[in-house]
């Protein structure tokens, strides 16, 4: 399977623009640029995609996860910070720390906890994402 998401750029890095869209259509020609990765302009970003990419991921994998352990969650909310720090001169994705707050009837803390580390580590997003990933999870 292969899906594809795409950008066009036009300018200089501050002062150009340019528009995301995915193949589904859920985004078609989102503004990002400067102002919306490094300031607080209108728009998006890598990192806020990267970050819901993540989070979606995360999620779905613990859902598999819980259904192997004969849980079936009832609300699983997840947050995925992504961090760009400055390093050396050139920017890089420093961590990415994933927040749970899950409702699972019957699951204990140690099964949900489990569940939750085994979705870390095998979703795919996290195996391709080569940065620390760090995850808050809790049970209603």
């Amino acid at each position: 399977m292969k899906k594809t998401g795409s950008a066009v750029w036009s300018g200089g890095l501050k002062d150009g623009k340019g528009f995301i869209s995915t193949q589904s259509g859920a985004l078609d020609n989102v503004a990002y640029g400067f102002n919306t990765r490094f300031e607080d302009g209108p728009g998006s970003n890598p990192e806020e995609l990267i970050g819901a990419a993540h989070a979606a991921c995360f999620t779905m994998a613990l859902s598999g996860q819980l259904g192997e352990a004969g849980l079936r969650a009832t609300a699983l909310k997840t947050t995925a910070d992504v961090s760009l720090e400055k390093i050396d001169g050139s920017y890089a994705i420093t961590a990415v720390h994933l927040t749970l707050v899950a409702s699972i009837p019957g699951a204990t803390d140690e099964a949900f906890q489990d569940a939750a580390l085994r979705a870390k580590l095998g979703c795919p997003v996290s195996k391709l994402l080569a940065t620390e990933i760090t995850l808050d999870a809790h049970l209603e």
